[in-house]
């Protein structure tokens, strides 16, 4: 009603207007006031114009197609196991911060091949992808420090698609995921060791005590003298044992920490000269000089005090032993310019023959059984000095030759 108001008045007005004209003009009233009125009931009484009312416009905007792979992402990166998402033609489409600092950084899109070139890897990764089932396989890495992996895959559930997409445009994603297993399986194996080579070791001591014990308590039951030689013999065995004993134990720790390098400083001249005085008198028992030779100024690396002095002490025994016959055992440290700092312990013994050099690591591993236990030798002296130097990423070199003596030489 307010529009149609709003149409009429202009007319009313303009009848208004012509006929106060017609007046003017000198027409008779009457006249003038009926033609008035005639039209301006037909201006009343017409309909009003209807003007079509324009509709907006509406544009259907098209749905943004969903992209799973930031939340994805999102999620992974607050793990702290390795893990990737791989694509359909196993390109690697985001790694976690995990897997960045176990593996290194991969770009965005690289085959998982430029990482990981094991083959058991990526058929396993080919044939998840190719039939949509989950896999797993264990895997082993040397460098920098052996590590054992439980290697995952299986395909990302991202919910029902819609209906109307076909099969072969679904975007497929991948997880690769990586639990460390080092820790069980490095128990598994010290403990396994430990039975094998502890009850091989340990079966000649106490096969000697029992049969020492039987005869004190039978034919020397009344013989002073046999019983005191008996009684020197079984305290020798049962010191072997515990030797034996402390050292697998030692050695069970030091694997168990071996992928965890030290952060401590230690200046190597004092801790030498330490090593040297704590062994005099083991080497004028046995007739032999340690020679230090050590520069001037602190000599200093990254290491664990405690155990290097293990490590020295180990190497510089080894040379007094077997290198007697030469009657002195020279430690020399080497610091030169742009050079890594080297500890090297030279004896002019016998010498050990090239066959047996690159065992000699080995647990319970002997050059001469006999010569070995005669010097009251466990055989696990030289795989724990490898285990010391592994956890400082240091180097054991050995050099030797028969009838010339030998070089271990510790290179930082």
């Amino acid at each position: 009603m307010v529009v149609r108001a709003r149409q009429e008045r202009p007319l009313l007005l303009l009848l208004t207007l012509v006929a106060s004209l017609a007046l003017l003009a000198g027409m008779a009233w009457p006249g003038v006031f009926a033609g008035w009125l005639l039209l301006v009931l037909v201006v009343v009484a017409r309909k009003p114009a209807v003007l079509p009312v324009e509709e907006p416009e509406v544009v259907e905007e098209e749905e943004p197609v969903f992209d799973p792979l930031p939340q994805v992402a999102a999620t992974l990166g607050a793990l702290d196991i390795p893990a990737f998402v791989l694509g359909q033609d196993a390109s690697v489409l985001f790694q976690n911060k995990a897997a960045e600092k176990a593996f290194g950084a991969l770009p965005t899109g690289s085959h998982l091949s430029a990482k990981l070139r094991s083959p058991g890897i990526l058929d396993m990764v080919r044939e998840t992808i190719a039939t949509d089932e989950p896999n797993q396989i264990e895997h082993s890495e040397r460098l920098p420090s052996e590590r054992v992996y439980m290697l995952r895959v299986a395909p990302i559930d991202l919910g029902q698609r819609a209906p109307e997409t076909p099969e072969d445009e679904v975007q497929k994603f991948y997880l690769l995921s990586f639990k460390d297993i080092s820790e069980l399986r490095r128990i598994d194996r010290m403990r396994s060791d430990f039975v094998a080579n502890a009850s091989h070791e340990l079966r000649t001591p106490l096969a000697s005590l029992r049969g020492f014990i039987e005869t004190l308590q039978g034919p020397a039951r009344s013989d002073p003298a046999a019983q005191e030689r008996f009684l020197a013999i079984m305290f020798d065995q049962a010191t072997r044992m515990s030797r034996l004993v402390d050292d697998l134990m030692s050695l069970s720790r030091l694997e168990l920490k071996s992928h965890i390098a030290p952060d401590q400083t230690v200046d190597l001249r004092p801790l030498i000269g330490h090593v040297r005085d704590a062994l005099l008198p083991l080497a004028e028992d046995l007739g032999v000089e340690i020679r230090t030779h050590l520069p001037e100024g602190k000599v200093e690396v990254l290491g664990d005090r405690d155990e290097l002095v293990q490590v020295f002490e180990n190497l510089i025994e080894n040379a007094c032993k077997y290198g007697q016959e030469g009657k002195f055992v020279d430690v020399y440290l080497k610091n030169g310019p742009s050079k890594p700092v080297e500890v090297s312990v030279v004896d002019q013994g016998p010498g050990i023959p090239a066959e047996h050099v690159p065992r000699l690591t080995e647990r319970f591993y002997r050059v001469s059984v006999a010569d070995s236990r005669s010097k009251k030798g466990t055989g696990l002296g030289l795989a724990i000095v490898k285990h010391i130097l592994t956890r400082h990423r240091a180097r054991l070199i050995v050099k030797s030759e028969v009838g010339k003596g030998s070089e271990f030489t510790v290179r930082f």
